[in-house]
């Protein structure tokens, strides 16, 4: 299903918060409410492979963070600053807001965070969470000792580097370019057929817009906040946990972990599949979590 299609099929919408316009999209007239959050650097449409599937049986909706995809990317620090609480609040506000009712949250890779951080600080909101290779957030002030030296004395030199603006621009515009955001991909997937041309260009198009290098910027000097392990014991809903296990930045063997927190109903390896099976294994994914609202409900 191609970009083109799922925003005719699924029209693009949008939704002031904060005096920010905030895009996203949703399909499905009855059943529950799911709320579908993307990971760094996608938008709403990286789940443009969901939404049709979730939407026979449930009211679905895939927003923009604020920062990403076709929403409003203010600079940091003046009006919004680039934080899991800041993501966590436009995710609770739009559950209110938008949605109506309690809904199903489900978030990839630090869209994983936000879900968590939403109902945490809104028990009202959720009625359940799926994670799917949730961030480990490696990087975090406190995860640095973990780290091999060279990343545990070279992750803050680089930050401290991007820090500088016309150093963290000029890395933005390198990252940005369609080749390199095709070579990530291919690290990112483990079935690289699935790095479409069509899934470069909805990643490319958000970083064209002004504010794009700095909301890149702000998250990538973020090591502070909540960490998955923070999050978890306060959840007020019940989890469920999704891993491709061939993921090369969050390792299974490390997400194993969050599985023995008494909130986590349910851990499911997705054999042989990368960091965004939502995108990378549809197939897969779409019946797992059909099922997960079924016995919700």
């Amino acid at each position: 299903m191609g970009t083109k299609f799922i925003s005719t099929l699924v029209p693009i919408k949008s939704w002031t918060w904060r005096n920010f316009p905030i895009c996203y999209y949703s399909q499905g007239n009855s059943g529950p409410c799911v709320i579908l959050v993307h990971g760094f650097g996608a938008s709403g449409l990286h789940w443009r492979q969901n939404i049709p599937v979730l939407a026979k049986t449930c009211r679905v909706y895939a927003i923009d963070l604020i920062g990403f995809g076709a929403s409003a990317k203010p600079q940091p620090g003046a009006e919004i600053f680039y934080t899991f609480d800041t993501w966590g609040e436009q995710v609770a506000d739009f559950c209110r807001q938008v949605v109506g009712e309690p809904a199903f949250l489900i978030g990839n890779s630090i869209g994983s965070i936000v879900v968590m951080q939403a109902v945490v600080s809104h028990p009202e909101i959720g009625r359940g969470v799926a994670l799917i290779n949730c961030s480990l957030r490696l990087l975090h002030d406190q995860k640095r000792s973990m780290l091999p030296w060279t990343k545990r004395f070279g992750a803050p030199i680089l930050q401290s580097l991007l820090a500088i603006k016309p150093i963290g621009e000029f890395f933005f515009r390198q990252v940005a370019q369609p080749k390199t955001v095709r070579k990530i991909l291919l690290q990112a997937y483990a079935n690289q057929e699935q790095v479409t041309q069509e899934l470069v260009d909805l990643l490319v198009a958000p970083a064209s817009d002004p504010g794009a290098a700095a909301v890149f910027i702000a998250f990538t000097g973020y090591s502070s906040g909540p960490l998955p392990e923070d999050l978890l014991p306060l959840l007020p809903c019940p989890a469920m946990i999704l891993w491709g296990t061939e993921d090369p930045w969050e390792p299974i063997d490390l997400g194993r972990e969050l599985a023995n927190f008494p909130s986590v109903q349910k851990f499911i390896p997705l054999i042989g599949v990368g960091h965004c099976p939502q995108d990378e294994a549809p197939e897969l994914v779409n019946p797992i979590i059909q099922e997960w609202i079924g016995e919700l409900v």
